[in-house]
């Protein structure tokens, strides 16, 4: 078929001209059996402290081994630089959850703010350990910081399955102060980043003899194809994994484009798929006084804010991403339920309606999803 030479030269970036990924690129099929059946609890270790209490049929336990059973085989766990307002998510929180999940058989996928506070598009602000640095030196300190935890991970015997170079990187990276979701990306700067991070990772891979597969991660489906197609002309680095995250509120994408579209970007990018964040309400009722980020915007039709409901939404998704060849899902922050915890917006939680467990901290149905056949 015609291509044109804009085409050639990202397909070339990206390592499809030549059906190849290379050594270190684990281009298709490096997973083609795996099935993710993720959940993030980077707040549980915070959660636990504050007296949040998790309970399935057997009564109360170990939330790890409870979604370990309900299916759970992978743990995503955000990793904040240095911290001043929190004492979790740093690197020793982070090795207590490693070890939470390796206790109980779940792989772990490291995600790197790369900041010491959330970033997502827009807020991708710099540590301040780094700010007064230029582009050349952050991307050194990005680097030299990646190695470093990596290998305090492995030393520990902690070393995770999975790392993701940045969190919701839709727009510059290490930035210092707040811009726009739409702002226009430096692509020469920020592939700067991203080739420190991914080579840090591969180095750490060649030391330790272990696979470490790597994930870009953007926010919402619509966004990928310009974002990769950008960053491969600038170029960005082999990588082993595109993450999404998908929730309908924040989305063009409806749920019946889902299937598609992954099958899309693993034809025209031969990586693995996963949608790394997503959620759904089982309630639009409140349990505190922090205000709910799910609401009626956030419901889809014909899949009513009811545990049944939230149940066949995401067993819905869960197929239609591994029907299409997508590794899978990673439910964000299914733990988040109320509790005596402070956020900046008010006490409890802004998620507890959009758990996987109900507001006596019980398991519910929606967690079957973690067990949902996976034919399309």
């Amino acid at each position: 078929m015609f291509v044109s030479t804009r085409t050639l030269l990202v397909l070339l970036a990206l390592g499809l001209a030549s059906g190849s990924g290379g050594a270190q690129g684990n281009s298709l099929p490096a997973e083609a059996n795996a099935n993710w059946r993720g959940v993030d609890l980077s707040y549980v270790n915070e959660l636990e402290a504050c007296g949040a209490v998790y309970r399935d049929q057997a009564g109360v336990r170990d939330p790890y081994a409870i979604l370990a059973d309900a299916g759970a085989n992978v743990v995503r766990l955000r990793l904040w630089h240095s911290p001043n307002w929190t004492n979790f998510s740093t690197l020793d929180d982070v090795k207590l959850s490693i070890r939470r999940a390796k206790a109980n058989k779940m792989k772990v996928l490291l995600d790197f703010h790369y900041s010491d506070d959330w970033v997502h598009p827009g807020q991708q602000i710099v540590p301040a350990a780094w700010a007064g640095q230029s582009d050349e030196q952050r991307a050194a300190s990005l680097g030299a910081y990646t190695k470093s935890v990596l290998r305090s991970l492995d030393k520990d015997g902690l070393l995770p399955e999975y790392v993701q170079i940045g969190n919701e990187t839709n727009t510059d990276m290490l930035i210092d102060k707040v811009v726009a979701e739409n702002a226009a990306i430096n692509w020469p700067r920020n592939v700067l980043f991203f080739k420190a991070g991914v080579t840090a990772v591969r180095v750490v891979e060649r030391e330790t003899g272990r696979p470490v597969r790597v994930m870009l991660h953007i926010a919402q489906p619509e966004n990928i194809e310009p974002w990769l197609d950008a960053a491969a002309v600038a170029g960005l680095p082999d990588f082993d994994i595109i993450g999404l995250s998908y929730y309908e509120k924040w989305s063009t994408t409806p749920l019946a484009a889902i299937g598609p579209k992954i099958a899309r970007l693993r034809a025209k990018y031969r990586k693995d798929v996963v949608i790394v964040e997503t959620a759904y309400p089982w309630t639009l009722k409140s349990n505190d006084q922090a205000g709910n980020l799910l609401g009626q915007d956030s419901v889809s039709p014909g899949y009513p804010a009811t545990p049944a409901g939230q149940q066949r939404y995401m067993s819905e998704l869960m197929r239609a991403v591994t029907g299409n060849g997508g590794l899978g899902i990673v439910y964000w922050e299914p733990a988040w339920i109320s509790s005596s915890c402070k956020t900046r917006w008010g006490q409890g939680s802004h998620w507890e309606n959009a758990t996987l467990f109900d507001f006596r901290g019980r398991l519910l149905p929606g967690a079957k999803f973690l067990k949902a056949p996976t034919a399309p």
